[in-house]
């Protein structure tokens, strides 16, 4: 367990970030760094080696700055190529690729909800090279109610609070944090935008989940934080009406499953190739030749071709509704994404588990730490359960009725 200090901090990229201006940049820069990211990648699971040289690399390739809309310096990629990067990044270490997705989010929540002053500051900092995490969740409320308060008094506006599933929090130069203030009239959220190395703010590497070890989701603390009004965010506002905020974090979600799916299948196919014995009762010599391998691989690979193809849908119905916000358009964007990570979430546990059936005993020898896939995509499919999707699906189809605005369909 490591504790960062209040006072530490970290400097933006060494180096400013690429510039990307189209979809073909981004995935040929996702190609290039996953490449670089599989090596090592096991032993920095095993070992629980925090990835720091890797994020350098990862933000200095510009692929952090994708969703920043164009009016504001960024290329403003599509969904479906962000769903392809994180994906791609996914398939060669899961915990890189669910590093960033907060940071998304955090951007899109500004597109929704921020002001212009808000927006050329803060989409500045992340084209400069620096990273945005999450201060989100909290633990021990059954209600999921948030504690984590915002208060003013004479002095100005502090935040007081502690969050778990800090994912991205360890690695960031801000901390985007969910706090809730009670004013006037009922009590409403914001997002507020903490720097990390402001007085008061604790980070805590106690993240000991038997998956994505390395993705840094561990504790904030928050004590008495004082925080500038520009840095404040509204958030409930952005559910009170129909936005894209939750559609495309799921579609993330939904991508980070694929993509750790389609890596247990790759090294279920060269695990095959390279090692496994065929059954008895095959009666032939090679695994590659067995019928009931064969059909086991090609099970795996139509329901990943499935995922995928339902995730492409899906994001091209985000970009439809990012483009114009209505009920109608976010509804179908959330059913659409609810529907891909359904299959994202059936398709990448299948993936992690015939990775094992299918190449046999010796494939659970611990040298090859092949079961990272299975536990990293066990442990993130968790994060929203598919029965509650199922369930709104039905009633969207059935009835009509509209998905919940929560963010978590």
């Amino acid at each position: 367990m490591t504790n960062a200090s209040p006072s530490s901090s970290i400097e933006p990229s060494r180096r400013r970030p690429a510039s990307i201006a189209s979809d073909e940049e981004a995935i040929a820069a996702a190609i290039r760094l996953a490449g670089e990211f599989a090596h090592g990648a096991s032993e920095r699971d095993r070992d629980r080696v925090l990835p720091w040289e890797e994020l350098e690399e990862f933000t200095a390739s510009g692929l952090w700055g994708i969703t920043v809309p164009r009016a504001y310096g960024g290329p403003g990629l599509s969904n479906r190529t962000l769903a392809q990067v994180i994906a791609i990044i996914g398939a060669a270490d899961g915990s890189l690729s669910q590093i960033p997705q907060n940071h998304y989010y955090a951007i899109e929540v500004l597109r929704v909800g921020g002001s212009e002053e808000q927006k050329r500051f803060f989409y500045g900092r992340v084209l400069a090279g620096e990273r945005f995490g999450n201060a989100l969740a909290e633990v021990g409320q059954r209600d999921f109610t948030r504690r984590t308060r915002l208060v003013s008094d004479e002095r100005g506006d502090f935040v007081e609070g502690r969050k778990f599933y800090c994912t991205g929090a360890l690695y960031a130069h801000w901390i985007p944090t969910l706090a809730v203030a009670v004013e006037d009239g009922p009590e409403t959220s914001y997002l507020v935008f903490i720097p990390r190395n402001a007085p008061g703010v604790t980070i805590t590497d106690d993240w000991d989940g038997f998956g994505q070890r390395v993705t840094g989701s561990g504790s904030v603390q928050f004590e008495h934080v004082q925080v500038k009004p520009e840095w404040i965010v509204p958030f409930k506002a952005s559910f009170d009406r129909p936005t894209t905020i939750g559609p495309q974090a799921q579609l993330m979600h939904a991508a980070i499953d694929l993509g750790i799916g389609q890596g247990a299948y790759r090294e279920m196919l060269r695990f095959i190739g390279e090692r496994s014995r065929p059954w008895i009762d095959a009666k032939v010599e090679r695994a590659v030749d067995d019928p009931l391998t064969l059909y086991g691989v090609g099970e795996v690979k139509v329901r990943l071709r499935a995922a995928e193809a339902l995730l492409a849908r899906a994001a091209a119905l985000v970009d439809t509704a990012q483009c114009d916000m209505t009920e109608q358009t976010v509804a179908a964007a959330s059913i659409a994404v609810a529907e891909a990570k359904i299959l994202s979430t059936k398709a990448g546990l299948l993936a992690g588990s015939k990775l094992f059936e299918l190449s046999g005993t010796s494939s659970t020898l611990s040298e090859d730490n092949l079961d990272q896939y299975w536990r990293n995509v066990r442990t993130h499919t968790l994060h929203d359960p598919v029965r509650w999707k199922y369930q709104a699906i039905g009633n969207y189809y059935l009835s009509g009725k509209l998905p919940p605005r929560h963010g978590a369909i």
